[in-house]
């Protein structure tokens, strides 16, 4: 049985959600890992290096952390999947150049990218709001396996420019840029505090369980829930689109 909403916008979670938590962790963690040096070494000058590792020495409460420290705290907290900001900078930094490179490509659940484009085609608004970096998040989907899929997001947003996914004046703070009234945008996710976060700031929230994702078997609460893109219909002012199963 399909979902059915009446929104005029789609908020999208990358990991576990548009795309396999698995290879995040198992091929994009180590390839930052295995770079971090380098960035903080030779970037150093680089202003957006400059303000993550300002971050990093605020969060270990030493102003005067060498690059060292640095690195040895962005390993730990890599360790710990810890959403901290200054890793995520300095992990989209090092994606977007692997991405360039031609070393990345990203990864999209099959029933993923056919319900975006869909969606797009019918007038709906498309959004990202993940935990990693906006740059990371725009190489993710231009360099995807179907090619570069930009065209299809009207906006980037993570936890410098929209705050914490588990807390609602986030939630408020996507609305208002985005000019969509909360009670006509969907968010997808699969975490239950992110949900529990959206539904608070009044917006839609299904989440999406897939097997062999790390919050599978912890479930969604009380929110509606979708194995795959295709269970979930979107009407429009233009249209509807997706499943009708």
């Amino acid at each position: 049985m399909s979902l059915v909403y009446d929104v005029d916008a789609v908020v999208l979670d990358i990991e576990g959600t548009t795309s396999a938590t698995g290879f995040v962790v198992d091929v994009l963690y180590p390839y930052s890992r295995s770079r971090f040096g380098a960035l903080l070494s030779e970037r150093s000058g680089d202003p957006d290096v400059q303000r993550a590792v300002a971050q990093v020495r605020e969060e270990l409460g030493d102003p005067d952390a060498d690059a060292a420290a640095v690195e040895k705290a962005l390993n730990a907290w890599l360790d710990e999947d810890r959403k901290a900001t200054p890793l995520k900078t300095l992990q989209g930094i090092i994606w977007s150049e692997g991405f360039a490179r031609g070393d990345l490509v990203s990864h999209f659940y099959d029933d993923v990218v056919p319900q975006l484009r869909a969606w797009h085609q019918a007038g709906l608004r498309l959004y990202v709001y993940s935990s990693g970096s906006v740059a990371a998040q725009r190489a993710w989907f231009t360099n995807s396996p179907e090619g570069d899929l930009t065209s299809l997001v009207s906006g980037l947003y993570d936890t410098e420019n929209a705050g914490p996914k588990q807390e609602p004046e986030s939630y408020r703070r996507i609305a208002a840029a985005t000019g969509v009234a909360p009670s006509r945008l969907l968010f997808l996710s699969d975490r239950p505090g992110e949900l529990d976060a959206a539904r608070a700031a009044g917006w839609h929230a299904v989440g999406v369980r897939r097997p062999g994702e790390p919050y599978y078997e912890q479930g969604v609460g009380d929110h509606a829930q979708a194995g795959t893109f295709d269970e979930i219909t979107v009407s429009t002012t233009t249209g509807t689109t997706g499943s009708t199963a």
